[in-house]
C-alpha cells in the first residue's frame, strides 16, 4: 500500500531552505525518497509514521510527497516564505524606559513571530505584509539596539534603534522674569541635544536654540507664580524637582515715592524708596548713576544717593521683571 502523508510540521519555511520539517503519516517503512514539489531533499526515517527532512530552497507553495517501494504518497502543501526585509523604523529613537510604539515598515513581514530590540523581545501589536507595530522594550542603558523581525521566512537584517537618555535640568539662568515672558532663559543640564519642547509649568516656550547637549536657550512664555521648567526629547520629559528647574514670574517693579525726594549734589544721604515688586531689585539708578542699596521688603528699598549735578535726576529700580517707571529726585546746590 502506498504511503500516506497526513501533516507537515511546520507547513512553511524560509525560501532559502535549510529548515527541519517533520512529516507525519503512515506506511513510511522502506522510504526511498522525499520531495518538495519536484525537488528531492535529505531525510531521516524515524518510524513508519514519522520522517524528518531538510527543506530545499524554493518559492511559492509545493506538495510534499514520500516515496516508498510501495508507491508515492499523496501531497501535503508546504509554503516557501521570503526572508523579511525591514526598511525603516518610525520613530527610530526613544526613551530607555521603552513602552513607546514603533512602526516597522518593509516587505514580507506577514506572520511575524518575533521582533527583537537587541536581545530584548518587543510586544507585537499589529502586523501586515508591509508593517509591524510593536511596543518597545526597556533598555539598561542609552545605546543603539539592532531591530530584527522574524517570520517563517527567517530573520531580517537589522536596523538600528537609538535609546535616548532622559533629559535633566540642573540650572536656569535667569530663574526669574516678567509675567509677560519674552525674556531668554539659558537652561543647563544633560541630554538636551534633541529637545523638541520646553515648558514653563503649562506654558510652552518658543525660540528654542540648541547650544550643546548640556545647554539650550528658550524664550519664556507668560505666566505667574513659581513653576517647574521641563524639557522634552525623544528620551522623555525631564523630571520635576531634579536640579534647579524652578522659575519664578515676577510683577514689574513700581516706585511710588522717595523719602527724602531731594539731597545734596555730593550725595551720600540715605533715601527710602517705596513701591511694590522690589524684593528682587538688582539695580537702582539715580539718572544714569547706579546707587548702592538694600532691599528691605517687597515694598521698600534703602539706597545711598550717588553724587549728581544740581537739578532733577530720575530714580529707576530694576529687577528681573524689568524696570520701574522713573520718579524725580532733586539734587540741591
Amino acid at each position: 500500500m502506498a504511503p500516506v502523508v497526513t501533516s507537515v510540521v511546520p507547513n512553511s519555511g524560509p525560501a532559502a531552505g535549510g529548515a527541519t520539517v517533520t512529516i507525519n503519516g503512515s506506511g513510511f517503512t522502506g522510504v526511498t525518497g522525499v520531495k518538495f514539489g519536484t525537488v528531492s531533499t535529505p531525510f531521516y526515517l524515524i518510524s513508519s509514521t514519522k520522517i524528518t527532512a531538510i527543506s530545499p530552497a524554493g518559492t511559492g507553495t509545493v506538495n510534499v510527497t514520500v516515496s516508498t517501494t510501495a508507491g508515492v504518497s499523496n501531497g501535503v502543501a508546504y509554503t516557501f516564505v521570503p526572508t523579511p526585509v525591514i526598511s525603516s523604523l518610525a520613530p527610530d529613537q526613544g526613551p530607555t524606559a521603552g513602552a513607546n510604539t514603533v512602526t516597522i515598515a518593509g516587505t514580507s513581514l506577514a506572520g511575524a513571530t518575533a521582533v527583537q530590540f537587541g536581545t530584548s523581545p518587543a510586544a507585537i501589536t499589529g502586523n501586515t505584509s508591509t508593517q509591524v507595530t510593536v511596543t518597545v522594550p526597556s533598555a539598561a542603558a542609552a545605546a543603539p539596539a539592532d531591530v530584527t523581525v522574524t517570520t517563517a521566512g527567517g530573520a531580517s537584517t537589522p536596523l538600528p534603534y537609538y535609546y535616548i537618555p532622559n533629559p535633566a535640568i540642573t540650572l536656569l539662568s535667569p530663574n526669574q522674569g516678567p509675567l509677560a515672558g519674552g525674556n531668554t532663559v539659558t537652561i543647563t543640564g544633560s541630554g538636551l541635544t534633541l529637545t523638541s519642547a520646553v515648558r514653563f509649568g503649562t506654558g510652552t516656550a518658543t525660540g528654542i536654540s540648541i547650544v550643546s547637549d548640556s545647554q539650550i536657550t528658550a524664550v519664556a512664555p507668560s505666566g505667574s507664580g513659581s513653576v517647574t521648567v521641563t524639557v522634552t526629547t525623544p528620551g522623555g520629559t525631564s523630571m520635576p524637582g531634579l536640579g534647579s528647574a524652578y522659575y519664578t514670574y515676577l510683577a514689574a517693579p513700581n516706585v511710588s515715592s522717595l523719602n527724602p525726594a531731594q539731597g545734596p549734589a555730593l550725595g551720600g544721604n540715605t533715601v527710602t524708596i517705596t513701591g511694590s515688586g522690589l524684593t528682587y531689585a538688582d539695580q537702582v539708578l539715580f539718572g544714569a548713576v547706579p546707587a548702592s542699596f538694600t532691599a528691605v521688603s517687597d515694598t521698600q528699598i534703602t539706597a545711598v544717593a550717588p553724587g549728581g549735578a544740581p537739578g532733577t535726576a530720575t530714580v529707576v529700580v530694576h529687577t528681573p521683571a524689568g524696570s520701574s517707571t522713573g520718579i524725580p529726585y532733586q539734587y540741591l546746590t
